[in-house]
């Protein structure tokens, strides 16, 4: 099992070796995200990678979990609820919690496509909303039902439809992320 996935398991209340992979595999948002690192991981067109693309799509029509595999995701993302969670081909960062309802998607521009960039220990909140050419800083809290279309600095509270920074603090989301690796 490679580094990405082990702490993957791990924000899954502490969970590691076989026996947590066993009761990992119980989990929804292990179990895609599990499946989504093997497809990213392969080719489409190896058998491993298309077995795991097959996979992780009836995963996605069974959990409502829709994840491009060619996006970018560091080790440790957890998906708390399963239902409704679009992400696009986008770049997010180590530790980060992802709600349920939640669309993270890139705006196509004049024959360029803008990706949203999410730092390490972002706290994505239930019916977030984030698009465009943004870069979204490391610690930032992303409240419920917010809409984000600009860059957001790190050690922030955003909250909102539109979006503000309401508050900046060292550590916003302490108490919200739990089971982090380093």
């Amino acid at each position: 099992m490679d580094k990405r996935i082990k702490a993957d398991l791990y924000r899954y209340n502490k969970l590691n070796g076989f026996s947590g992979f066993l009761k990992g595999m119980r989990i929804q948002g292990f179990k895609y995200v599990f499946f989504l690192r093997i497809a990213n991981r392969n080719n489409k067109y190896s058998p491993k990678g298309f077995i795991s693309r097959l996979i992780l799509h009836w995963l996605g029509y069974r959990y409502g979990f829709r994840i491009n595999p060619k996006a970018k995701i560091g080790k440790g993302l957890y998906l708390g609820h399963f239902g409704t969670v679009l992400i696009g081909n986008s770049v997010i960062g180590a530790n980060c919690n992802i709600g349920h309802n939640v669309t993270i998607g890139q705006i196509p521009t004049d024959r360029i496509i803008k990706l949203p960039i999410l730092g390490d220990k972002v706290w994505v909140g239930i019916g977030c909303v984030i698009v465009g050419n943004i870069k979204i800083g490391s610690n930032v809290f992303i409240s419920p039902n917010t809409f984000v279309n600009f860059d957001v600095p790190s050690n922030s509270t955003v909250i909102g439809n539109p979006a503000r920074i309401v508050r900046m603090k060292k550590n916003p989301v302490e108490g919200y992320i739990n089971n982090v690796i380093e």
